[in-house]
């Protein structure tokens, strides 16, 4: 790996939000799902959680609109949006439900340098009763034209792009905000993903690297 592309990677780990992902309810076309991925690679969103009923149903990533993003963001299959909301709400994150209703505000009115996990609707139906009685706030992008909605993966874009204007102003994008395990963890699999697999196959623990993310011991590793 030449020099230039590992300080791609670290610069990319170091502006990971961890306290802030993305649900995608039941969106069912894959070019939404990849455009929404794509975005979330963009502002530093490592997590994206997709609920659909069946296992091997509709979800499938597109490379062609991910751009390869979703080598870099891990996402996540739940059955039930009361799951994966509880999991959530269980680990200190509001959820922010895009979705025109009595109690909705502005996007920009919403604090997004808080732990937040934004749910996007499906494209026909919209959100769920069952995401939006979860949801802690409804947001709504104001509009001016004869349509009532944007495409959902625009308005995922939208509303990431403001969450990450709020934290670039506080600061939040100045140092490494990951957990140093799964710092750790991520640097090792983007750098080395043949060796990572292998270890992860084999249930073997990553083997130490160094400051330019080689194998401190390849010659023992490889043995």
């Amino acid at each position: 790996m030449s020099p230039e592309r590992y300080a791609k990677i670290l610069h990319v780990l170091k502006h990971r939000q961890p306290d802030l992902t993305v649900v995608v309810d039941q969106v069912h076309k894959p070019h939404n799902i990849s455009a929404i991925i794509r975005t979330c690679d963009a502002v530093g969103v490592g997590h994206v959680h997709a609920v659909w009923p069946e296992d091997d149903a509709l979800f499938r990533v597109l490379r062609r609109q991910a751009k390869g993003a979703e080598r870099w963001v891990e996402v996540h299959h739940h059955n039930r949006i009361q799951d994966v909301g509880a999991d959530l709400k269980g680990r200190g994150f509001t959820l922010v439900a895009a979705h025109l209703s009595d109690r909705a505000v502005p996007y920009r009115d919403v604090d997004w340098t808080q732990p937040i996990a934004l749910i996007m609707g499906q494209e026909r139906e919209g959100m769920t009763e069952e995401a939006a009685e979860l949801a802690d706030v409804h947001a709504i992008i104001p509009m001016l034209g004869m349509v009532e909605s944007y495409n959902v993966s625009v308005a995922a874009a939208i509303m990431l792009a403001e969450a990450q204007r709020q934290r670039q102003a506080k600061g939040m994008y100045d140092a490494p905000r990951l957990p140093r395990e799964e710092y750790e963890a991520l640097r090792f699999r983007w750098v080395h993903p043949l060796i990572a697999r292998y270890c992860d196959e084999h249930g073997k623990p990553y083997p130490p690297l160094d400051e330019q993310g080689e194998l401190l011991d390849r010659h023992s590793w490889r043995q």
